[in-house]
């Protein structure tokens, strides 16, 4: 196969928009554990709820991933 029969591999994402993404993730990922650190700071031994707990690390975790992946790729380090 030549080379110029092959199609060029576009990103499905526009690169312009790296640095927004990765500021909504982020702090949208910081509002889910600050959420979590006030929920674990004022939850009692009553009112604890391991689900909710692992839901909201869950999301948390994820929105974080994300804004890190996004901020790597803004960056120029493509993995």
């Amino acid at each position: 196969m030549e080379l110029k029969a092959m199609n060029r591999r576009t990103s499905p994402v526009n690169p312009a928009v790296f640095l927004h993404l990765t500021m909504v993730l982020l702090a949208t990922g910081l509002l889910f554990t600050a959420w979590f650190s006030v929920y674990e700071v004022t939850s009692t031994r009553y009112t604890w709820d391991t689900y909710e707990q692992l839901l909201i690390s869950l999301v948390a975790s994820l929105f974080m991933d994300f804004g890190v992946l996004f901020l790597l790729f803004w960056v120029g380090i493509y993995i």
